[in-house]
């Protein structure tokens, strides 16, 4: 071998290829840099329904705006009991006078002149007896406190309720779509399997014209189901409050929510018992509760008052020639005094004020059973609802395995050239429409028996 090869060669292992792999490795650290964050950045957080819900708790406006009320309950539930202590008062004046005015140490000299006095006073009272008015209305506000809370209660409730729908509409329309999906690559089969019998002479080309057109039909049917799957999550997102520039999708349950056996029997009146204790109707219980304190506190205004009242006061005048310490100790004045403020017209207020109050208790009367009339109306249809759903959830399972089964002979006579495309094409068509009324009764099946369960005192999961 020539010099100048050998020489080349030992050139390229200890120069070229060196560089090369200095390249490689400062072009990996890039690499790295680049491609890990587009990575991450692609991956989208699933939220659980349970996620769903509870980022929904804290970040709903609604609750937020009902957590203030809650705090001026709060408030208001203070100053109450504040109420009980004395009320405490100070003043100081001082006052400049000019003109005529008797000289104090000279009472028959009169003169012009200015005249500065100085006084203070300072005074407690408190109200022995009104009635039991602070008592009542202390507790009006504890009540307000709890009524606050439990329409809190109601709003998480009702959002979690309005987040479960929303969720499962997703769950649906994605099986949905999966139908389609599956739907459409099977009848793109069909499309390669009869262009070959058609370029083989075994088929009219007429019958790759009808399939091809089935295909385009599923395609459409696919993208159709693609935009619900797309406006399910959106709803779900609003719902949620959440930006449109976050990602968002959910995840699958952990568990399948294939519905097994037979619906069990709900008794209406055991659901209507254990649901009882919703927000709505504890709040409308503590309204009327509420409502009788408003009547004592009205009743108690037309009770007689007794206050306390102590005081102590001084005052220093400078027509007078004691100094002024001399003067405020000489000239206090303390004071204790007892008052009883007896009402006997007001132009009729106390009187209208007790017979509106009477009205309102007899309204939280009404407005408590209406509440529950109106839940028990719920639970009765929603315990109808179920029991419709269950037997459509079943029809339709029926339907789909019968579907499933003819289409299953008609592809095999399509295969075999004895059924013309048209045939096909129905009963393909028809196995989809029953799929996906199967899904669409599952799912509703299933969201009735979370608010069945929600009535039993159950939280909304999956």
């Amino acid at each position: 071998m020539p010099v100048k090869s050998l020489f080349y060669g030992e050139f390229l292992k200890k120069i070229i290829l060196p560089l090369s792999l200095m390249k490689r490795l400062l072009i990996l650290p890039v690499f790295i840099l680049i491609f890990i964050p587009t990575v991450l950045s692609a991956q989208t957080k699933l939220w659980s329904l349970e996620e769903c819900i509870r980022y929904a708790w804290d970040n709903n406006l609604r609750i937020k705006q009902q957590e203030l009320a809650i705090e001026q309950s709060e408030n208001n539930l203070l100053q109450a009991k504040l109420g009980y202590l004395p009320s405490l008062n100070a003043s100081v004046s001082h006052s400049m006078n000019w003109g005529r005015s008797v000289n104090m140490n000279d009472l028959q000299i009169i003169e012009n002149k200015l005249s500065q006095s100085t006084s203070a006073n300072a005074s407690a009272s408190v109200t022995l007896f009104e009635g039991m008015v602070k008592n009542n209305n202390l507790k009006n506000m504890g009540v307000k406190r709890e009524i606050a809370r439990q329409e809190i209660s109601r709003l998480r409730n009702d959002i979690s309720i309005e987040i479960a729908r929303g969720y499962l509409q997703v769950l649906l329309s994605r099986e949905i779509l999966n139908s389609a999906r599956a739907s459409m690559e099977s009848t793109k089969e069909q499309v390669d399997r009869t262009r070959k019998f058609v370029d083989a002479g075994g088929q009219a080309y007429s019958s790759l014209l009808e399939i091809e057109a089935q295909y385009a039909s599923e395609q459409v049917q696919f993208t159709n189901a693609q935009n619900q799957v797309n406006s399910a999550l959106l709803s779900l997102r609003q719902l949620l409050d959440l930006t449109s520039e976050s990602s968002f999708d959910i995840a699958m349950p952990s568990e399948n929510l294939a519905i097994a056996g037979e619906f069990k029997d709900e008794s209406v009146d055991e659901l209507f018992n254990s649901s009882l204790t919703l927000p709505q109707i504890k709040g409308a219980k503590l309204n009327l509760d509420n409502s009788n304190l408003q009547l004592a506190i009205a009743k108690g205004q037309a009770y007689p008052s007794l206050s306390f009242r102590a005081g102590y006061g001084s005052y220093y005048a400078d027509s007078r020639e004691e100094s002024f310490m001399d003067q405020f100790n000489e000239n206090r004045n303390p004071s204790v005094s007892f008052s009883v403020n007896i009402p006997i017209f007001n132009s009729w207020r106390t009187n209208t004020n007790i017979k509106n109050a009477k009205l309102g208790v007899r309204s939280s009367e009404i407005d408590v059973k209406n509440r529950e009339q109106i839940l028990y109306k719920d639970i009765q249809q929603a315990v109808n609802d179920a029991h419709s759903y269950f037997a459509r959830y079943k029809a339709t399972e029926r339907n789909v395995k019968a579907m499933e089964e003819s289409f299953r002979y008609v592809q095999q006579k399509f295969d075999l050239g004895v059924l013309n495309a048209t045939d096909y094409t129905v009963a393909k068509n028809n196995l989809f429409k029953s799929q996906s009324d199967f899904y669409q009764a599952k799912y509703q099946f299933i969201f009735q028996q979370k608010i069945l369960d929600f009535y039993k005192g159950k939280p909304v999961s999956l």
